[in-house]
């Protein structure tokens, strides 16, 4: 007989671009595919739906058990389904009507390697040490030989059949082989179309990547263009621009060279050449923190061409268990593929709007207030700063002695040591500080005035909640849910007690300031109760500034920007603005 086998791994990229390869060069007559028989003529309409993808629905051996066939783009058997319908020529299922399909545990290399050694060579390694064989897979493969044995002898035909089958297959076409009785009625089949937000959890290989290999297909001459590798820079580039665009943080070099070695360790701990989306996400949510971990995911989940009306029914499936046409349904992947559950745990899912400008819409502009629990965050910050100053106030006035008759403020372990050879024992002293800490003043960037145009002072609504001014970002820019935007700080200034404070911005005495930062400070010094203004900047303030100060009998504590956290700095540099006290019931859901 005239048969090419075309071994592969279901639902891998790089199998899929090998078989329209071979496919193109073979020029059969007939490709037969190990796809259920019955699925026929559905699967044709699938592959006549891409780009979209769809879904095969149909019982399984029990009526509570739905399988489910994805017809993925990056599919080497879709692949070769759709190539042969290009090319014109006759596709023959080739698995039996509703058989059960041995679910085997094998492992195989990285696909990738493909791009390295061939499709030649990789199927030939492979077969070096075969996959074991159970009663199950031998029936399986003589079903399929079976249906082999009665196609047209005279015509040219290309098998494509998973690799795990591949030796059973072929050692089953020695003998003729039986028609497989297998005593089931055929069930009905139905197509659906896959909701877009659920793609990342039914398909093997990550959306953005079979979205590229759409554009690649008809590209021969460009094999690059799919690189998983290149493709992975995409979405990483994509993610950064989101995520400065959403936080106002940047990915910083040192970032992108952790993210390539974490990701490198964790591909070989699995085996693997090349990092997968999970893996992508979980470093990015490490390395850099949670929300360019979601930006990542995001990235790497983009599919344009899926849409959510479609002329078929449109279902949100998961990788688990769905809802459809009001029953419960347990689902089982019909064709084995090697997946891991994608989507990291531990990032918070995100609501989006029904259409593009739905959350504007609601916005009254009638009054703003803020989120309570930020406030606790910010106030408990600032209670830290406070006692900061004063233990920096302390270690500046603080003197090592020997001791005498007191411990004072106990006992110095290392000028003890020190000086052992004298036998002596030297104790700390420090001087008592006079005066409290009043107003706190952290500046994050005073010198991109230009970005930061949303100037607000809101008073404090009850007598543990500051008085506040401060310049961001414009919140409503940027919009998380209803009437909710999302701000980052330039700078803040934060006062005790509350309800004191005048519209900083609109206040004529501090027309002087040449910046924000700068008239922030000044209020501060105009508001504080204490004697010590803590002023926390990436550079210290003017001299004059000090000079004010001295005036006024208050003193500017200056702590350097750099000695702080910068994983609890950017935490507090993200504001929510919510447009009415209504909001706040409900912005748990939407505030990330």
């Amino acid at each position: 007989m005239g048969l090419t086998y075309l071994p592969v791994l279901a639902g891998r990229l790089e199998f899929a671009i090998a078989i329209r390869h071979a496919l193109l060069r073979e020029q059969p007559q007939v490709v037969a595919v190990e796809l259920p028989m019955s699925l026929a003529r559905v699967y044709q309409q699938a592959v006549g739906r891409l780009p979209e993808i769809s879904v095969i629905l149909y019982e399984g051996e029990s009526e509570d058990q739905l399988i489910y066939v994805p017809v993925e783009p990056a599919d080497p058997f879709t692949e070769a389904v759709r190539t042969a319908r290009e090319m014109g020529v006759e596709v023959l299922f080739i698995e039996p009507d509703l058989s059960p399909k041995p679910h085997l545990t094998d492992f195989a290399p990285d696909p990738y390697s493909l791009k390295a050694i061939g499709y030649e060579r990789f199927v030939e390694m492979y077969r070096a040490t075969p996959a074991p064989r159970d009663p199950r897979v031998e029936a399986h493969a003589k079903a399929l030989a079976w249906r082999l044995q009665g196609a047209d002898p005279t015509k040219r035909t290309c098998v494509v059949l998973s690799l795990n089958l591949y030796d059973a297959v072929l050692d089953a076409m020695d003998t003729p082989q039986e028609d497989p009785d297998l005593g089931r009625a055929r069930r009905e089949v139905s197509l659906v179309n896959a909701h877009p937000e659920c793609l990342a959890e039914i398909l093997v290989e990550y959306p953005y990547l079979q979205s590229r290999y759409e554009e690649y297909r008809m590209l021969l001459d460009e094999p690059d263009m799919v690189d998983r590798p290149r493709v992975q820079m995409q979405v990483l580039k994509y993610a950064e621009e989101t995520y400065k665009k959403n936080t106002g943080e940047e990915v910083k070099h040192w970032h992108r060279m952790q993210l390539a070695k974490f990701t490198r360790n964790l591909a070989m701990i699995e085996g693997r050449l090349v990092a997968n989306v999970f893996d992508l996400s979980v470093a990015a949510r490490g390395i850099v923190d949670d929300n360019y971990g979601w930006e990542v995911w995001e990235s790497a989940n983009r599919y344009p061409a899926q849409r959510a009306d479609a002329e078929i029914e449109t279902v949100n499936l998961s990788a688990e268990e769905v809802y459809f046409n009001t029953r419960r349904m347990r689902l089982r992947r019909r064709l084995p593929r090697f997946k891991q559950r994608m989507r990291p745990s531990a990032l918070k899912k995100r609501k989006k709007e029904k259409y593009p400008g739905e959350w504007a819409e609601q916005i009254d502009g009638n009054s703003i207030c803020s989120y309570p629990p930020e406030d606790l965050v910010i106030e408990n910050y600032g209670r830290f700063l406070k006692q900061k100053a004063k233990s920096i106030l302390s270690e500046e006035r603080e003197r090592v002695e020997p001791f005498t008759t007191s411990l004072l403020d106990g006992i110095d372990i290392r000028e003890t040591i020190r000086n052992w050879h004298e036998r002596k024992i030297y104790v700390r002293h420090r001087e008592r500080i006079n005066g409290d800490v009043g107003s706190v003043v952290v500046i994050f960037d005073d010198h991109n005035d230009n970005r930061y145009d949303y100037l607000t002072t809101w008073l404090g609504e009850h007598q543990n909640e500051s008085d506040m001014a401060f310049y961001s970002t414009f919140p409503f820019e940027h919009l998380v849910g209803p009437g909710i935007g999302r701000a980052e700080y330039g700078g803040f200034l934060m006062t005790l007690p509350p309800r004191r404070m005048f519209d900083v911005w609109s206040d004529p005495d501090y027309d002087v300031a040449e910046t924000k930062a700068e008239r922030l400070l000044m209020a501060g010094l105009d508001y504080s109760i204490g004697k010590i203004v803590v002023y926390v900047a990436p550079k210290p303030p003017r001299s004059i500034f000090r000079t004010m100060a001295d005036r006024l009998g208050l003193k500017i504590l200056d702590v350097p920007l750099g000695q702080l956290s910068p994983t609890k700095l950017k935490k507090i540099r993200v504001v929510h603005v919510l447009d009415s006290h209504a909001r706040r019931p409900d912005a748990k859901d939407y505030i990330w």
